[in-house]
C-alpha cells in the first residue's frame, strides 16, 4: 500500500487526472488516494505537510505527491514533508519559459478558473445545450447541434454528450432508439435530415443487460433477449444507413468522446 496525495491550490483536477494516468501503469501496486484541493494558505499547506508525514510513517515508506501547487513557499513545505513529490507544473513550466523566452505568470487557478469570459460562457452554453437536448426532448434544436448521438437506451449517450460539452464545448444532442424506431431499419424520420450529424453508440448485450438490471431489475426491459434484439436492430440500422458507430462496452466516456471527435473530424469550440 502506498499513499498518494493529489494537491492543488485550486480544484485539483489536473493533478488528479495526470497522476491517476501515471498510476494506472502500476496495476500490481495498491494505492490509497487522498485528494486535497484549494490548498491556498500557509496554514493549509502546513496541515497537508503534516498529513504527508503521518501517512509516510504509517506506510513505512514515503508517500507520493502529485502537485500543481503554484506557490513556491507552499511547494517547499511539501518538498520537506518526507514524501516523494512530482511537481507537475515545474516539470513543464521551466522548460516552457526557456523555449518562449518569457516568465510564466505563476497565478493560481488559471487552468480551471473563469479566465476568458467568452470561453467560459461558451462552455456553459454547450452544457446547457446537452441538458436541454437530452433523450430526444427538443428535436427542433437539432439544426444547432454539432453532433447527434443515437443508440438504444443505456448505451452511454447522455454522459458522452455532457463530456463533449464540458471538455470540448461541442453542442451535442442525443436521440434514443425506442421499440417503434427499431421495427424498421430505416432511420427515424426526425433524424433523416440530420444524417451527416449522426453518430451511433452500440454496446454488448450482456453489458447492456447488467446496466439495465440495476435500473429495472427483473423487467422485460432488462432481459437479455430484449437487449440482444435492440442492439442487433440498432446496428442493422446503422449499417444500412451508413451511420458510423462505436461499441461502448469496455471503454471510458473519455475515450468514447475522443474517438467520436476523431472520426467525425469535429474540432473543439473552446
Amino acid at each position: 500500500m502506498r499513499t498518494v496525495f493529489f494537491i492543488s491550490d485550486r480544484t485539483g483536477i489536473t493533478a488528479e487526472a495526470l497522476g491517476n494516468s501515471l498510476l494506472t501503469q502500476f496495476p500490481e501496486i495498491e494505492f490509497k488516494r487522498v485528494n486535497l484541493a484549494f490548498i491556498d494558505s500557509l496554514k493549509k499547506a502546513k496541515t497537508v505537510a503534516n498529513l504527508i508525514q503521518e501517512a509516510s510513517q504509517t506506510d513505512g515508506q514515503p508517500a507520493l505527491i502529485f502537485s500543481t501547487q503554484v506557490s513556491n513557499e507552499y511547494q517547499k513545505l511539501l518538498e520537506n514533508s518526507g514524501g516523494i513529490i512530482f511537481d507537475l507544473f515545474e516539470t513543464f513550466i521551466s522548460k516552457m519559459e526557456k523555449t518562449l523566452d518569457a516568465k510564466s505568470s505563476h497565478e493560481m487557478g488559471l487552468s480551471h478558473g473563469i479566465g476568458n469570459k467568452n470561453t467560459y460562457s461558451g462552455r456553459i452554453d454547450s452544457i446547457n445545450f446537452a441538458l436541454n437536448n437530452d433523450d430526444g426532448v427538443n428535436t427542433k434544436n437539432y439544426e444547432s447541434a454539432d453532433i447527434i448521438l443515437t443508440g438504444v437506451s443505456r448505451s452511454g449517450k447522455t454522459p458522452t454528450c455532457l463530456f463533449l460539452a464540458l471538455q470540448y464545448g461541442i453542442y451535442a444532442a442525443n436521440y434514443p432508439l425506442i421499440e417503434e424506431d427499431l421495427n424498421t431499419i430505416n432511420l427515424p424520420s426526425i433524424l433523416k435530415k440530420y444524417k451527416n450529424k449522426l453518430y451511433g453508440l452500440s454496446i454488448n448485450p450482456v453489458r447492456l443487460q447488467n446496466i439495465r438490471d440495476e435500473r429495472r431489475s427483473n423487467s422485460g426491459y432488462a432481459s437479455i433477449e430484449q437487449c440482444r434484439k435492440e442492439v442487433r436492430r440498432a446496428e442493422d440500422m446503422f449499417i444500412q444507413n451508413e451511420v458510423p458507430f462505436i461499441d461502448t462496452s469496455h471503454i471510458s466516456i473519455e475515450e468514447i468522446a475522443s474517438r467520436i471527435l476523431q472520426k467525425s473530424k469535429l474540432e473543439r469550440r473552446y
